[in-house]
Order: C-alpha cells, then structure tokens, then sequence
C-alpha cells in the first residue's frame, strides 16, 4: 500500500477539505478516495450517482478528476486503505 497526498481547489470555502493523506494501491485509486473515509470507506464508484462521495453540501472535489495525487511513501503491510489525516477547515 502506498502513500498519497491528495488535494483540491474547486471547493475551497468553509466546511471543505483541502487536502488529506491515505493509504491506496495506486494513484488512480488514491483519487477516488473522500477525506472523511475512515471505517467506512467512501470512494468515487465509476457510472454510480455517487451521492455518498459527493454529499449534499460539497466538501470535497464533484469529481476524481479535480483531484491531484502525489506520492509520499510507502505505508506499512498493517494500514488499511483509506484517510490516514484529511485537512478540513471548519467555518
């Protein structure tokens, strides 16, 4: 599993996240992934409404096109895909 520092400037107002660090396969991968995946994964499901991704105030990119992934590392066999550490500014 690798290390991703993912981001976004289309929604860059209060209760949005701007940036967040997770564990993915690949960057592709890394892209779909939302900030507030945690326990319960939230990804971008290709030809699905993706409502839960989106939600109904956006706080994150509409889509894993306007989002850049960068590679940061390499994490441990023991973390699991998803957010390691999402930044979120609060309004």
């Amino acid at each position: 599993m690798n290390l991703y520092r993912i981001s976004q400037t289309v929604n860059d107002g209060y209760d949005t996240y701007d940036s967040a660090i997770v564990a993915a396969p690949d960057e592709a991968t890394a892209r779909k992934i939302h900030p507030s995946a945690s326990g319960d994964l939230r990804m971008w499901v290709d030809g699905s409404d993706n409502k839960d991704w989106i939600g109904h105030y956006p706080t994150w990119a509409p889509h894993p096109d306007a989002v850049t992934a960068t590679l940061i590392g390499i994490a441990t066999a023991s973390v699991p895909m998803g957010t390691v550490l999402a930044s979120f500014n609060a309004g």
